[in-house]
């Protein structure tokens, strides 16, 4: 199939796997440690798994799992001030499918739709905005999340209701943004990374200029890297060979879609909607600095936040549930307590076992993680 085949190409594959190979041994000989990638993408994630990555790479070649699955940090509070908002009188609360299982303190949102609210699944802010139209009586409110790679179809819808006078329209905006999240991984004590498999899509948006500080004051590489199995051995190459180069720079493997700009229209319509909020609470990783946005009170008449009371209240997910770690790349999904017991896709405890771009979920999806965990030491016991 043209445009596809060529990305999955065996012999290519091979090579590529050589090349990573040769060059992970010399740099791992020299540092004397095994090398530590991180793809920062849930979209990589799920694509390493699907297509059996991780179980080709030399075991001195590790790759640590990212935040960037919207759904997987989405805190417990907020499932809650969702369920709070669908189960109010009058309401259509509509939201993209992944949401819908992520668990709250009580309830998920599927839960509070079996008990009879009205939640609807939708493809993109636009269907919902279709909703208001048609319910011109009911309030109708839109589950906004994701980084810049959802924002800007969001932004346009609220613009778009502006533009069409539509009143019964708002947005219960969870949003969040990337580089002050890649930025606090990168102050955590904890985290041991020797470089980044950059997003592709999120870049798509912000372009590649925007990861410059990663390089120039951290002294890492990141490649933002495409989704098909031969752009991430290339972007795993290309991070490898600026290693043993001793470089640190932003490349840009996708550049099919990614420029160093980004897309100007996107990022325009961002900035009218929305601004930093001073800080946006994580699920496994805590109160971050600037990693989230809101309406700005031009746009208030479509805030949900302030047109429902809501709790926000900070809640503590079960203790048994280790996502945090994961997340941070301090522990391997089957590491968890719980991993394919008490937490599994079809009872989810955290929020990583819910979406399909989780590590959590893509680890039990995909299994055959036997062999890999071995060949990394990763005890399980």
């Amino acid at each position: 199939m043209k445009y596809v085949d060529e990305y999955r190409d065996p012999a290519s594959v091979g090579a590529l796997l050589e090349a990573i190979a040769a060059l992970t041994g010399k740099v791992v000989a020299e540092r004397g440690r095994p090398l530590h990638i991180m793809e920062v993408c849930g979209g990589h994630t799920h694509a390493i798994f699907k297509y059996g990555i991780a179980k080709m790479l030399p075991a001195e070649l590790e790759l640590i799992h990212g935040p960037g699955c919207p759904v997987c940090v989405l805190p417990i509070g907020q499932v809650d001030d969702c369920v709070a908002i669908a189960e109010t009188p009058g309401v259509i609360f509509t939201t993209f499918g992944d949401a819908m299982r992520v668990p709250g303190s009580k309830k998920s949102l599927l839960q509070a739709k079996a008990e009879g609210a009205d939640i609807r699944m939708v493809y993109s802010p636009l269907d919902a905005l279709a909703l208001a139209r048609a319910n011109p009586e009911r309030e109708v409110v839109f589950f906004g999340l994701g980084f810049e790679t959802t924002m800007p179809a969001t932004a346009f819808t609220i613009l778009q209701a502006e533009a069409e006078g539509i009143r019964n329209f708002s947005l219960f905006c969870n949003h969040i943004t990337i580089v002050p999240t890649m930025q606090a991984l990168l102050e955590s004590p904890d985290l041991n990374l020797d470089g980044f498999l950059g997003p592709g899509h999120v870049s798509m948006i912000i372009g590649t200029r925007a990861y410059e500080f990663i390089s120039e004051k951290y002294h890492l590489p990141l490649v933002v890297a495409g989704f098909e199995p031969l752009d991430i051995l290339h972007s795993l190459w290309l991070v490898v060979k600026q290693l043993a180069e001793g470089r640190a720079e932003i490349e840009n493997q996708y550049g099919r879609i990614v420029s160093q700009d980004g897309n100007i229209a996107a990022q325009d319509a961002i900035g009218r909607v929305f601004e930093l909020r001073e800080f946006f609470e994580w699920r496994g990783l805590g109160s971050i600095d600037h990693s989230g946005v809101r309406m700005r009170e031009a746009y208030a008449q479509f805030d949900a936040e302030r047109k429902f009371a809501l709790s926000s209240q900070r809640i503590a997910e079960p203790q048994s549930c280790q996502c945090g770690d994961v997340l941070k790349g301090l522990i391997k999904p089957r590491q968890c307590k719980v991993f394919g017991t008490a937490c599994t896709p079809e009872t989810p405890l955290g929020a990583l076992m819910v979406s399909s771009e989780g590590a959590c979920a893509a680890y039990y999806q995909y299994g055959d993680f036997e062999s890999r965990d071995k060949a990394l030491g990763v005890d399980v016991a």
